[in-house]
């Protein structure tokens, strides 16, 4: 039911493409190029005859007018002399030039930010440097909205400088507001994104009904971990006639990065390549991608490649900051993180990456505070709330640990990472039950570090429990082995002597601790016929705090204009 009435939405493909030729149009006369990427969307359709293509918008008497002034300045706002711009703006009556002058004076006191904060702080302090022309163009917006004579782009504008201020809620409003009076200016849309938090807040906004809100939802399940919901979108946009989309193929392979199913993205990502090699967007979860799997001269060729295209891209300095790392030389990838923040001092995954840096050079107060940026600019991300435990479990203050991987957890429900974390942080403050649920949901929704049952075990052994810790060894053990379990094992487990210490017997280090060297044979017979075996199945367990564990980096581009 919900496909047909899909296809009946997405049936007029040319009436599609003609909407978004005729707003990339809008969106470039106005200098926002960001949003003009539209145009992806509209080379994925089919081209449209010479009879179908849409007629240029009418002049009114104002644009007329205008018309002088509003080509001069045109042509300084491209040359980013945006005083300039709005000099020869202002006392303009008609909407295109009007947004253009705010847009100029926002763009010049953002450059202004910039610059200063470039000269004078370091990427990993607060910044206290803001746009000075924010609270003018409030001001003088508000007026303009109360009196209702803000268009679709002016509304965009006025929502982004309430974003600036942090007046979140009103931006809210402001952006749906934006999105009714402009459906296809998808910049909005990727700016009310940013701040929905939750599921609920997204069923509570009141949408338009137009054929661009399934990108919209597909995007945000994708953010808000929804990947499941998010597939299933794109699938059916992809049924819907936007099979040739490179957007489309990109989203989807964050998406499968996002659940980790690490082999289906990079299959993507690289199919992607073939079809936009000169594509630097998303290159960075690329790079994290190739980073995970250890593929260092794929990672070494991407990163070689986007030095050629354009070495001063956000997404280019992140790849070479990968590439450092998985050399292992941390000082030269955090070097390369912090020209990224340079560039966007809202990329996310450059803050989350630098923090891992900074963690590997156990630089605890660093790491703290770039996990605490990367919060600052996207609260959903759960990668700094999972650093920011981690940075607390090694300063050995387990309050704070568990406080930021219940803030994970709530982000990642199952992701067993964040459970196993959280049984930690529970065990250590001597709350056994609890830690105990979090080890059996942890096994539950898919162990991927085949850590929680062995815990867990361990946990029944300390509380006296042997026949519970018995049956998590025995169940370890089928987990590892599919093909079967030792007899022999087996006869250990229900012998042993319960008295005695269970972690020696039966653990990660199995296989070496095991007495006996037919078993332990049998065990290298079994793990051989294993096809993908983990590379660190075996590898001894530590008694004090749980190694640094680097979670997968996720990319979430910044939308600021």
């Amino acid at each position: 039911m919900k496909m047909a009435a899909l296809c009946r939405e997405f049936g007029d493909l040319i009436q599609i493409k003609k909407q978004l030729i005729s707003v990339i149009s809008l969106c470039k006369e106005r200098g926002l190029l960001h949003s003009a990427k539209a145009s992806e969307l509209a080379f994925a359709l089919d081209p449209l005859p010479k009879d179908e293509l849409p007629a240029s918008p009418a002049f009114t008497e104002e644009d007329a007018q205008d018309l002088d002034a509003l080509t001069l300045a045109k042509s300084y706002f491209d040359l980013k002399e945006y005083d300039r711009a709005a000099y020869f703006l202002k006392g303009c009556c008609s909407q295109k030039a009007y947004f253009l002058y705010m847009y100029s004076r926002y763009l010049s006191g953002e450059k202004k930010k910039d610059d200063e904060t470039v000269d004078s702080l370091g990427p990993l302090e607060k910044g206290q440097v803001r746009n000075e022309a924010l609270r003018e163009l409030r001001v003088e917006l508000s007026k303009k909205h109360i009196a209702g004579e803000l268009d679709g782009f002016t509304l965009y504008l006025y929502g982004v400088v309430l974003r600036k201020l942090d007046l979140l809620k009103e931006a809210v409003e402001v952006f749906v507001e934006a999105i009714h009076a402009l459906p296809l200016h998808w910049g909005a849309w990727l700016e009310l994104s940013n701040l929905v938090t939750n599921t609920e807040m997204l069923k509570s906004l009141s949408l338009p009904d137009c054929w661009i809100k399934d990108f919209f939802l597909a995007h945000m399940y994708t953010e808000l971990q929804m990947i499941k919901e998010a597939l299933q979108k794109y699938q059916n946009l992809i049924e819907a006639g936007f099979s040739k989309s490179t957007y489309i193929i990109s989203q989807i392979a964050v998406a499968y990065h996002n659940i980790r199913d690490i082999d289906q993205a990079l299959a993507l990502f690289k199919e992607l390549r073939e079809q936009d090699p000169y594509r630097i967007d998303n290159m960075d979860t690329f790079s994290n991608l190739l980073y995970v799997k250890s593929m260092k001269p794929e990672l070494s060729y991407l990163a070689h490649n986007l030095v050629e295209i354009d070495k001063y891209r956000v997404e280019t300095c992140c790849v070479i900051g990968n590439y450092y790392s998985l050399r292992s030389q941390h000082e030269k990838a955090a070097l390369y993180f912090q020209r990224a923040l340079k560039l966007n001092p809202r990329c996310l995954g450059a803050w989350t990456l630098m923090g891992h840096e900074y963690m590997e050079m156990k630089n605890t107060s660093a790491a703290i505070q770039a996990y605490r940026h990367a919060i600052e600019v996207n609260k959903r991300d759960y990668r700094a709330w999972y650093g920011l435990g981690q940075t607390y479990e090694i300063l050995k203050m387990p309050f704070y640990c568990l406080y930021y991987y219940r803030k994970a957890h709530q982000l990642r429900p199952n992701d067993s990472r964040m459970l196993v974390a959280l049984g930690e942080s529970y065990e250590k403050l001597s709350q056994q039950v609890e830690a105990k649920k979090c080890y059996w949901r942890a096994y539950s929704v898919g162990d991927v570090e085949k850590m929680a049952l062995l815990k867990l075990a361990k946990l029944h052994e300390q509380l006296n429990e042997s026949d519970d810790a018995a049956q998590c060894y025995m169940l370890y053990i089928q987990d590892i082995f599919s093909c079967g379990v030792s007899v022999r094992a087996v006869f250990l487990i229900k012998s042993h002597n319960p008295r005695s210490n269970w972690s020696t017997t039966i653990s990660r280090t199995m296989y070496l601790r095991l007495k006996g060297k037919a078993l332990l044979r049998q065990i290298s017979q079994v793990r051989d016929q294993i096809e993908t075996p983990s590379a660190d199945l075996f590898a001894p367990l530590s008694n004090n705090n749980t190694p640094v564990r680097r979670v997968s980096p996720l990319n979430l581009i910044s939308f600021t204009p």
